[in-house]
């Protein structure tokens, strides 16, 4: 990481979209807002700018980057789309889905977004601003969660400066994310369609489309396929994740999580769903329910600010209520599941 930076925060408008994408042309590192989460942009076909994020980020080099496109024609640039991978981009783009595919031999985006893969993450995102960004830049641009990484996403503009303040050039405010937990990722490799990482298009809407997804499971970050890691007819190296969000430790605050909690211990935050009313609720430190109304929905869009604010109580533990696996629930059992992993 070098010297801080002085970080302009600024409000979502024509100008500062506009000031944005210069920023980004010239290499630098712009946090904007998506429906899912905040994301930090950089040009992702100039390595030296991805290099940006990874150093403000402090992530591992690895670990891919997904590129943010206008539209579906640049996206099919970057990208070879099979059939079900095409039905999918027409169906939920714009929207919070993320494919992974074969890089084509027009691909733009740096092997370092890309983590040295033959394959290629690719996003068309629904918010305006991002929208109108990507438009402007007229290039992909790799933008993860504006956040350092493994902690919590960020979903409101203040939430990028607590982690990236003298990090990111800019930070250009688009009020609360809508969805709350990240997009969807899905691998079309060839051999099926694989879940690699729950999010903001719940897997029943997508095999309602496309029919059942593929068996094979995603194990240790690799994709797995009758035993064997898939990408390109190529074993993947050890340890190597094909996207975002499939290290075990993930979008953990500083406090530990326990998960499926009906027994709150004395001081322990409690992150609670739909009401529910665990014992020992009245020995607790602070507590929030992500929807009282039971609403997954809701849930969702709560949940990281929610933790945030509990982990800045200064609780040691947060205790988490049962949360439904159902639809959006598992994205946010899956956020939860890495945030309670061991460090």
């Amino acid at each position: 990481m070098n010297a801080p930076i002085d970080t302009r925060f600024v409000a979502a408008e024509f100008v500062a979209i506009a000031d944005a994408a210069v920023c980004l042309a010239n290499g630098g590192l712009v946090a904007f807002p998506t429906e899912t989460v905040y994301g930090l942009g950089a040009d992702a076909t100039r390595a030296e700018a991805v290099a940006g994020i990874y150093g403000a980020k402090d992530r591992p080099k690895f670990n891919p980057l997904i590129a943010h496109v206008a539209n579906l024609d640049a996206a099919r640039r970057e990208g070879v789309f099979d059939a079900s991978a095409l039905r999918l981009a027409e169906a939920f783009w714009p929207g919070p889905l993320t494919l992974v595919v074969p890089a084509s031999a027009t691909c733009s985006v740096s092997d370092l977004a890309r983590a040295g893969l033959g394959s290629v993450g690719l996003r068309v995102p629904a918010h305006p601003i991002a929208a109108a960004l990507l438009r402007r830049v007229a290039r992909p641009v790799a933008a993860p969660s504006a956040n350092r990484s493994g902690r919590v996403s960020p979903t409101l503009a203040a939430h990028v400066l607590v982690d990236l303040d003298g990090r990111s050039d800019a930070v250009v405010d688009g009020g609360p994310a809508r969805v709350g937990v990240e997009s969807t990722i899905l691998a079309c490799l060839g051999n099926g369609v694989h879940v690699l990482r729950p999010g903001g298009i719940p897997r029943d809407a997508i095999e309602a489309l496309i029919g059942p997804l593929a068996t094979e499971t995603a194990e240790d970050g690799k994709l797995l396929a009758s035993g064997q890691p898939l990408i390109s007819g190529q074993p993947l190296p050890p340890g190597q994740p094909l996207a975002p969000g499939m290290l075990a430790s993930h979008y953990a605050p500083r406090a530990r999580l326990r998960l499926n909690v009906e027994v709150v211990e004395p001081g322990e935050a409690v992150l609670l769903f739909g009401g529910h009313r665990p014992a020992g609720l009245e020995r607790s430190g602070p507590r929030l329910d992500l929807s009282p109304d039971g609403s997954l929905v809701e849930a969702a869009a709560s949940l990281f600010a929610a933790l945030r604010s509990l982990d800045a109580s200064g609780a040691a533990t947060i205790a988490v209520s049962p949360i439904p696996t159902s639809g959006l629930g598992e994205a946010i059992n899956d956020r939860l599941e890495r945030a309670a992993a061991g460090r």
